[in-house]
């Protein structure tokens, strides 16, 4: 039994392709989880027990490597502070209260417009050059999601009602993306010495939005189906995806990886249709059409490409 158990291990954690898929299915699971949380626990406490319960186990679990390694984290510390303020603290936050107020199916397709938020920043950033195709793409996915703004509605847009949390999420993925684009100058470490770093960061940067839903009297603890949320969120978008899409990027490269996070939208899509009987209507169809195409054709290798 114990051998059959280890060659199916081998198998899986060998295997790019199931690493990167399980990735994006738990990230997929976590708008579910978003939406779940509802009624069960606030948005500020949901972000502050996520990262205790990560930071719980990443920091005494890499506590030798951290220390190890902090003649190398200092000159960056600040940077880091920054990252996960930003990209874990800020997103998890607005992405939560976005939960509130939008769907599991809009979240998971705006989350979709990540890639191309990251290509725009970093032509502003660092003056990387971008190919005809590429702004195609950047154009076709920002359409796709101001259709999901506009809920589909000419009326909606020329009105500019849009649903508030559509837009808490789409800024809740332009600070993801500034943490994304920050990744390329990050010390060099290893990729869960880093990880559990910033997630004890981000336990103490998290305690201000829990202190203000306190003050403000919206805090909510978590009830049982609160805590299965927020167990599920912190084992495993952020502590599995973390490890599986780091080993798919050691077998096949973060170029190759990078494709797979393009499936995060259409399984958010399709947990939302039936696990909360969400309804997918036609816009939704063309905003996640036009979102992986553009997607796709930003992606396309400049020998296929203008």
């Amino acid at each position: 039994m114990f051998a059959i158990a280890r060659r199916f291990g081998d198998l899986t954690y060998g295997n790019a392709f199931v690493m990167l898929t399980l990735t994006t299915l738990f990230w997929g699971g976590n708008t579910i989880a978003g939406r779940l949380a509802v009624g069960e626990v606030s948005p500020m406490m949901v972000v502050f027990l996520r990262w205790l319960i990560v930071a719980a186990i990443f920091v005494p679990l890499f506590w030798s490597r951290i220390r190890s390694d902090w003649p190398l984290m200092r000159p960056y510390f600040a940077r880091m502070i920054l990252m996960a303020a930003f990209g874990f603290v800020g997103f998890n936050s607005l992405f939560y209260i976005a939960a509130t107020q939008t769907t599991a199916v809009n979240l998971g397709i705006i989350q979709g417009s990540v890639p191309i938020i990251v290509l725009i920043g970093s032509v502003i950033a660092f003056g990387t050059k971008v190919r005809v195709l590429q702004v195609l793409g950047i154009l076709l996915t920002l359409v796709g999601v101001t259709i999901i703004a506009a809920q589909g509605s000419l009326d909606v847009l020329l009105a500019l009602a849009v649903n508030p949390g559509d837009g808490y999420m789409l800024l809740s993925c332009v600070l993801y993306s500034g943490y994304a684009l920050a990744l390329r100058d990050r010390p060099k470490i290893s990729g869960l010495t880093f990880f559990a770093v910033l997630s004890g960061i981000s336990v103490l940067a998290s305690i201000p939005g829990l202190i203000f839903e306190v003050s403000t009297g919206t805090a909510q603890l978590p009830s049982f189906d609160g805590w299965l949320v927020v167990l599920y969120i912190a084992v495993f978008p952020s502590c599995l995806s973390q490890i599986f899409f780091m080993r798919g990027v050691d077998l096949i490269g973060p170029a190759r990886a990078g494709v797979f996070v393009n499936l995060v939208p259409i399984f958010a899509a399709a947990l939302a249709v039936t696990i909360l009987n969400e309804p997918f209507k036609w816009h939704h169809g063309v905003a996640l059409t036009m979102v992986l195409g553009g997607i796709w054709l930003s992606e396309r290798k400049a020998g296929r490409g203008n």
